[in-house]
Parts: C-alpha cells; sequence; structure tokens
C-alpha cells in the first residue's frame, strides 16, 4: 500500500475543524470558508467540505486529514 492510501480519510462522513485559532489564520491557510468547523464526506478520492447543505470547499483526503481536526 502506498503512504499517500495510508494517510488517507477513508470514504465517509466527518466533521472537521480548523486546527487555527482565528479567522485571520485560517484565511492565510486558505481555509477561511471552513473556519471554524465544516462536514466533509470523502468520496472516491475527494474530499467535499460542506456548510449548510452547499459545498464551499475541495481538497484531497490526505490534504484533509493532514490539516483539520477530524471526528466522525
Amino acid at each position: 500500500m502506498t503512504r499517500q492510501l495510508k494517510e488517507a480519510l477513508p470514504d465517509g462522513e466527518y466533521w472537521a475543524t480548523c486546527r487555527e485559532r482565528n479567522e485571520i489564520a485560517a484565511a492565510l491557510n486558505g481555509h477561511s470558508k471552513v473556519f471554524p468547523q465544516a462536514r466533509v464526506i470523502v468520496k472516491d478520492g475527494w474530499a467535499s467540505f460542506y456548510r449548510d447543505g452547499v459545498e464551499v470547499w475541495a481538497c484531497n483526503p490526505v490534504y484533509a486529514k493532514s490539516n483539520f481536526i477530524i471526528q466522525a
């Protein structure tokens, strides 16, 4: 198994919480649309972030796992 697959989130639904402490830090890292928390659905190698049922941001599951606090 490749390293990337081991570090990726498996398909499913999660809550993603930004690691940044405030909106300015989140904006500097490109995570402002997710701050402070958003629902994330991982499917087919893509992590899509939702607020109020609308997709606001997306990335690959390895990036999501590395840059957000992920909770089932």
